[in-house]
């Protein structure tokens, strides 16, 4: 009997679609015309391969906690939730093993989710919610900043004023930018592109609106480089590196995004955003990961081009402004600047103290 399959997929979909039944039993229903099992049927022995991440920084600072909020200094290279060849070295599986600490010390059991994401090369502030009340208020505060982007910019001051969270970025821009001050809304959108499951945000007119105000703080023309203050109003996937890819400054040492907000590999096509989380993309990434977590797969192979997860590029949550979920108090946290996101000045203070 030939059973022309994929045995990967195959073991996914039999496992999700009849539980219960084997490979060989499926498909002697479902293809009935099929040559029939002759004797006391057969056996598929599947030898399970050892599952090794690759290696991550493990320590987490806690730059604030209370009973509702935990913020986080992020490290680069620490993937925020399991995804691809992470599923055990992430944020989040580090601050559940933080809520077991606190459950086993008598507190009420927490339960601590990220509520905003950065990029696994992007280090700084993370902001997470220990409650459901605080991750539901937390989400609509980001929300409510990335809707509001729509407002013309000139109303920035006013904006400010309404908003319930400001995010501040340091970055490490590559060339001299010229004006002091430039604001950003290029829409962002996704396109097709290989080793990505949902597809690659980049800079697109069809996209969805997205608002950054770069301010320039230092420039280097030794290095052909500057550095920046990036606000951004709405919280895109990888706005920061696609907007100042798309003004013509692409991040220092980003392996993925080039120029005009586009991929240095630029043979894609563009997504319907729905299609991508509902459709063929997104059941093939969640498949892969089902085939991690439940049959020990080794997981995606390297791709050949760079993928969004790829490290390099400099770039910094600094600082978070938000208002309490619970209380309504103004919390202002700041994460430490890497030294390569220092001003001149703020080196030589350092060196002083």
């Amino acid at each position: 009997m030939y059973i022309r399959v994929c045995v990967c997929v195959s073991i996914i979909y039999v496992a999700l679609e009849f539980p219960g039944a084997t490979l060989i039993d499926f498909y002697s229903r479902k293809y009935k015309s099929s040559a029939p099992l002759h004797g006391g049927g057969e056996e598929l022995v599947y030898h399970r391969l050892p599952w090794k991440e690759p290696d991550a920084p493990y320590l987490l600072e806690i730059l604030y906690e209370d009973n509702d909020v935990i913020a986080l200094n992020k490290p680069s290279g620490l993937q925020v939730l399991p995804g691809g060849l992470f599923q055990q070295r992430t944020v989040l599986t580090q601050l559940q093993r933080h809520a077991d600490n606190l459950t086993a010390s008598g507190y009420q059991e927490p339960h601590p989710v990220p509520v905003h994401r950065l990029g696994r090369g992007t280090s700084g502030v993370l902001l997470c919610a220990k409650t459901k009340i605080a991750k539901s208020r937390l989400a609509a505060f980001f929300a409510d900043g990335t809707s509001a982007v729509g407002v013309c910019r000139m109303n920035d001051t006013q904006q400010k004023a309404t908003r319930n969270i400001t995010k501040l970025y340091r970055a490490l821009a590559s060339g001299v930018i010229i004006e002091d001050e430039v604001f950003i809304d290029q829409p962002i959108g996704l396109v097709k592109y290989p080793g990505v499951a949902k597809g690659l945000y980049v800079a697109s007119p069809s996209g969805k609106p997205a608002l950054s105000k770069v301010v320039v703080l230092e420039r280097n023309l030794l290095s052909n480089s500057t550095l920046v203050q990036v606000e951004i109003q709405s919280g895109r996937p990888h706005q920061i590196r696609i907007h100042l890819s798309f003004i013509g400054h692409p991040l220092v040492g980003d392996p993925l995004y080039s120029t005009d907000g586009q991929p240095k590999f630029s043979d894609h096509e563009s997504v319907d955003e729905s299609f991508a989380q509902d459709g063929f993309y997104f059941h093939e990434a969640a498949m892969c990961r089902i085939m991690i977590l439940s049959f020990g797969f080794r997981g995606y192979e390297r791709p050949e081009k760079p993928v969004p997860g790829d490290c390099g590029y400099h770039l910094h949550a600094h600082h978070v402004v938000f208002s309490h979920p619970l209380t309504n108090e103004i919390n202002e946290i700041s994460a430490p600047l890497p030294l390569n996101l220092h001003t001149v000045e703020e080196s030589k203070a350092k060196k002083v103290l």
